[in-house]
């Protein structure tokens, strides 16, 4: 690509979803045709690692001759594959187990020899099944470093003076297998920052240049800013460390079953534009799975394929549209169209996820219904007949929209039950519960039912079957809970309560008034009351 030398996607392979090798043969030569030269496989625990059986142990982790077939296939099509991995945090589920040693939360514990040992046997399965001498290592976000078991260990420390001396010995066992490594960068800005890393053109501070190794690549990823100047600033920055900085933008796949294929695309060509302007010649985008990735990847064409066209420096939106249409057989605007059950809401030029959270928020417990206006779920109605139509157009593709019309059909329910539940019974109408009872929570129940058949399709299309029972647990959950609900306002009707306690709390403004949002955990919208407490014991 004349602009980029590599120019790639990084896909989330832990949050649930490990894309199976039947997915990825089917999504990779698209990405090849679009233009990408580079696929990055993110890996947190999900891949082999000889003499660790607990690691990624039943998680759906690759083994060691997938990740060949796969290194060996994206190199028929052209593409390189570059091992994504972590080194310090992002670990959480090797803990489970009680055989690596854990500094807090989901941080390895750094200066113990275990963790070294791990590190190395990592690095020595990756170097059989990738071609590929370059290796990112992560690292990001280790926010509460040095504040755990380290902390008992050794006494107080500094993040840098922690962060500088696992890095070395993590640099010291790559070069052992003749890697060249990246790393995520906001480590270096937030210890300084009172926790923040995107930020303004300004100094960095010299103990940080002097702490950052030369041999390393940076990688500065940005998933929300708009503007090229926002972008730029931060490349500005990141000069002050390194001249071989990749930049990470982000191809929206993390805030539940449906893409922002437009925040992408609106989010990525200001970066681009500021990549283009300060000679950054590495770029990705990152396709996160956020609590259960739900989004299928192959709902992300549109903007995948808008982005490598600007990248390549064609800017005719409607030349663009076009050569789309050839590729996929969809129109364009028909397939950016599979965002539309976020649109519920005012888009607004920002993301927001109510086709996730309305889904599973509860009808009694029922928060977020403050966030939504009376009539707004009739839009869910339409939204669902465009859906289902697309569906039928497509034998490669069909299966996404169907899976997105039939949450619509969900929606076009649920969105106000909970909300018109609480109205009926605050006025004392028993008529119009029972209504609501017999009819609309029936529909809901067996609609839910539909839809879970329909993701279950979608996600056995593209994924390991690993990680659905998590999505067997909230959609069953959710049925539980409908019929659970109707029958209690049933007895209500019926006289056999005589109050549903839940309704009788005051509705609380969410955040602002009637103000949608984008929470994204779904342990946290589906109830208000404790699911776990703390995290998984070592």
């Amino acid at each position: 690509m004349k602009n980029f030398d590599t120019f790639g996607v990084m896909i989330d392979m832990s949050r649930n979803a490990v894309m199976s090798l039947d997915g990825l043969k089917r999504f990779l030569p698209l990405l090849k045709k679009m233009g990408y030269n580079c696929v990055m496989l993110y890996t947190e625990d999900t891949y082999e690692v000889d003499g660790e059986p607990y690691f990624g142990y039943m998680r759906g982790r690759y083994s060691k001759a997938e990740m060949k077939e796969i290194d060996a296939f994206a190199a028929s099509l052209g593409l390189t594959v570059i091992p994504c991995i972590q080194t310090l945090a992002h670990l959480n589920a090797i803990f489970r187990w009680g055989k690596f040693p854990r500094d807090c939360d989901d941080i390895l514990l750094t200066d113990d020899e275990r963790t070294y040992e791990l590190i190395d046997r990592m690095f020595a399965t990756l170097s059989e099944c990738f071609v590929s001498r370059k290796i990112h290592i992560g690292m990001d976000e280790a926010h509460m470093l040095g504040r755990g078991k380290h902390l008992d260990i050794h006494g107080y420390e500094t993040v840098n003076d922690i962060m500088r001396r696992h890095l070395d010995r993590v640099c010291e066992t790559a070069k052992k297998y003749g890697y060249e490594v990246m790393l995520w960068s906001d480590m270096y800005f937030r210890p300084w920052n009172n926790g923040k890393y995107a930020i303004p053109k300004r100094e960095i501070p010299q103990e940080v240049v002097d702490s950052f190794r030369k041999d390393i690549i940076p990688v500065y990823w940005d998933y929300y800013k708009t503007t090229e100047k926002a972008y730029s600033d931060m490349i500005e920055n990141h000069k002050q460390l390194s001249d071989k900085t990749w930049f990470a933008g982000g191809s929206w796949s993390w805030y539940g079953m449906i893409p922002f294929n437009r925040f992408t695309i609106e989010s990525m060509l200001p970066a681009l534009d500021a990549c283009k302007k300060h000679g950054i010649r590495n770029v990705f985008m990152t396709m996160w799975g956020d609590d259960g990735a739900e989004c299928s990847h192959f709902s992300q064409l549109p903007s995948l394929y808008y982005i490598a066209q600007y990248a390549k420096g064609v800017t005719d939106a409607e030349k663009i549209k076009a050569g789309f249409k050839r590729l996929v057989g969809i129109d364009f605007d028909e397939f950016m169209n599979i965002d539309c059950p976020n649109d519920v809401v005012p888009y607004e030029g920002r993301p927001r996820n109510p086709s996730k959270y309305m889904l599973y928020s509860d009808y009694f417990n029922d928060f977020l219904d403050y966030t939504v206006k009376e009539g707004a779920g009739q839009k869910y109605i339409a939204y669902s007949a465009e859906l289902h139509a697309t569906a039928k157009k497509s034998r490669k593709y069909g299966y996404v929209f169907d899976t997105a019309a039939k949450l619509c059909d969900v929606l076009a329910i649920k969105y106000e039950l909970g909300l018109r539940t609480r109205k009926a019974y605050e006025a004392g109408d028993k008529a119009e519960l029972e209504r609501l009872a017999r009819n609309e929570y029936v529909k809901a129940s067996k609609l839910i039912d539909v839809y879970g058949k329909a993701f279950e399709k979608q996600w056995f299309a593209d994924n390991k079957p690993h990680g659905f029972d998590v999505q067997d647990h909230r959609i069953g959950a959710l049925i539980r809970r409908t019929d659970s609900c109707r029958r209690r306002i049933l007895d209500y009707v019926n006289g056999r309560i005589d109050r549903i306690e839940e309704l009788e709390e005051e509705l609380l403004p969410y955040r602002k008034e009637q103000e949608s949002t984008n929470i994204n955990r779904a342990q946290l919208f589906s109830t208000v009351n404790i699911i776990h407490m703390g995290s998984v014991p070592v």
